[in-house]
């Protein structure tokens, strides 16, 4: 996890304008370095570096003997930087993953470069030979990206838009801070004056296609075909087993974040497994976080005492995660209700782990939900086909969801966020097999990914069939959930009168309820006039709810008796 930020074409004091890159400290707390580029005055990069690999050469822009015109700016991991090196012959200067980016740009250009990384990130590559500044970003989004380019060619680079929203531009309107959609790259030509022309956007990677690195890689070799239930259930647990094995890759110490559902719990009992096989000299931690009664902490102790990690519980109160809403919303970027509900546990258990232990690579489930069709909701799903299509949809989106969520809750505090669910292989995979294999069964959801396991030992039956608990949810006991608590306490806060004219305040995204006003309040006090960051609520389908909450839905069910 890494913090990065560019500017070419500058019109603004460079030294002015670096105050902006210092927004995004937190992502890069071990070192900082601010470099203009030579022969561009007014172009520079911003870099704040969490290091994990390479911790002596690991300092960005990466420049190399062999390419003085390349300038490279990334933030992510390339797990298969070696397997790329033995298959092309690269002469690597440094133990740094990132450094194939530019051996595989100078050997076949840029498509073939952002297609053949297996792993997460975001670039910022400059070529002044050729005058090129190009942009790429991972599959789902999982390193984050926004950029601002202005009608006469300013272009501003950065992980997080809290690092672009304050710049100085000689332009009487405000320049428009977008994210960079997952899955894509940009071509821009560099002009002599250091503004920027943008050429072309590519999608390089759609989830549903097998990735092009697939063909090199040697870890997972001749997958057996055909769509046989056991045949499957066997690639599935080849492919997890991989994804999560091939993102051990780390000089800092590995933790997991264990909610004690299935997801999250498959992470960490695959993951101590590996970690034995690795020969890794430490106990794997593991953290749960919840507030007393909490059916979460409950499931995360079976878990760790099943798989044998030194696990560590956050217990947090009501108003605790209450007085954290402003600066969660704050680091998140976002006000959709759900995402804010789910980060404030996140963020809190993250704070404990940065400040309590010395774990940075912090594993987690993410993308899951998405990927196998976990949301309750799915039960209600007119067809297969259907689901297919929004689970798709769901992947398409995590960028603005729990991929966001993950990454601030996490970066904030200097954690390297891990999510092997999203790995590309495992989930063109995942996403090839017929509808009807993939849906819920016999009223269970993930009921595919569960049978998968059912065999392997890994975790404890009550564990793996354990009914969906949504993170947020799971946080407090049944009596009273965490969305319960927010609610009463803005309802204290936002009266009738201001929710009845809140399409007039707020006509993007409107808020229908007290909740969603109050986080749109905060919202728009750090970020205002950037609603459409957001370009919707997060919600369930198929379904009349008003809260996406999976407590308030009809099919809920949960592990824990009241």
């Amino acid at each position: 996890m890494c913090g990065i930020w560019a500017l070419f074409g500058s019109d603004e004091c460079l030294s002015v304008q670096c105050l902006s890159a210092m927004k995004i400290a937190h992502r890069g707390p071990d070192a900082f370095r601010f470099e203009n580029v030579n022969g561009f005055t007014n172009c520079c990069f911003g870099f704040h570096r969490l290091a994990i690999v390479d911790q002596l050469y690991g300092m960005q822009p990466i420049r190399v003997k062999k390419f003085p015109y390349l300038w490279l700016c990334y933030n992510g991991e390339i797990y298969n930087f070696r397997q790329l090196q033995k298959q092309f012959g690269f002469e690597y200067q440094t133990l740094v993953d990132g450094e194939v980016i530019l051996h595989l740009y100078n050997r076949g250009g840029i498509e073939q470069t952002a297609s053949l990384l297996d792993g997460v990130f975001a670039f910022i590559l400059l070529d002044t030979a050729n005058r090129k500044v190009f942009l790429g970003r991972d599959t789902y989004g999982v390193r984050p990206l926004f950029k601002v380019l202005t009608e006469d060619g300013f272009l501003g680079v950065c992980s997080e838009a809290k690092g672009l929203v304050n710049l100085k531009h000689s332009l009487s309107t405000c320049p428009k801070v977008e994210p960079f959609l997952p899955g894509h790259y940009e071509v821009l030509d560099l002009k002599p004056s250091g503004k920027v022309a943008s050429v072309e956007l590519v999608k390089f990677h759609s989830c549903k296609d097998e990735p092009l690195h697939a063909a090199y890689d040697k870890s997972v070799e001749n997958l057996p075909a055909g769509f046989d239930l056991e045949t499957v259930k066997s690639n599935i647990r080849l492919l997890f087993e991989n994804a999560v094995k091939k993102r051990l890759m780390s000089h800092r110490r590995i933790g997991c974040l264990l909610s004690g559902g299935l997801d999250s719990s498959l992470v960490a009992a695959m993951l101590l497994k590996l970690m034995k096989e690795a020969s890794i000299n430490y106990r794997l931690q593991t953290f749960a976080i919840g507030m007393e009664d909490s059916p979460d902490l409950l499931a995360a102790r079976k878990v760790a005492a099943y798989i044998g990690s030194e696990h560590h519980e956050v217990i947090f109160n009501s108003e605790e995660g209450i007085q954290a809403l402003e600066e969660v919303i704050f680091s998140l970027e976002t006000y959709d209700i759900t995402t804010v509900r789910a980060s404030v546990g996140m963020y809190l258990v993250s704070k404990h782990i940065r400040k309590k232990t010395d774990s940075v690579v912090i594993f987690s489930g993410e993308g899951s939900d998405e990927l196998t069709q976990g949301y309750i909701y799915f039960h209600k799903a007119p067809s297969p086909e259907e689901a297919v299509e929004d689970s798709e949809r769901l992947l398409r989106e995590l960028y603005m969801f729990d991929v966001l969520r993950a990454d601030r809750t996490t970066a904030a505090h200097g954690l390297e966020l891990r999510v092997p669910f999203l790995d590309h292989r495992f989930t063109s995979y995942y996403l090839s097999l017929p509808a009807e294999l993939r849906i819920p069964k016999n009223g269970i959801e993930k009921y595919l990914l569960r049978e998968s396991f059912q065999d392997s030992n890994l975790l404890p039956k009550e564990i793996l069939w354990r009914p969906k608990e949504a993170f947020s949810d799971g946080l407090t006991s049944l009596k009273k959930s965490w969305f319960s608590i927010l609610q009463d306490h803005v309802d204290l806060q936002v009266d009738d009168l201001l929710l009845e004219k809140a399409a007039e305040k707020f006509p993007f995204n409107p808020p229908k309820t007290k909740e969603g006003y109050y986080y749109r309040q905060i919202f728009e006090k750090h970020y205002p006039g950037r609603a459409d960051w957001l370009s919707h609520y997060w919600m369930p389908r198929w379904i009349e709810a008003t809260d996406p909450s999976a407590r308030t839905l009809k099919h809920y069910k949960s592990a824990t008796k009241e």
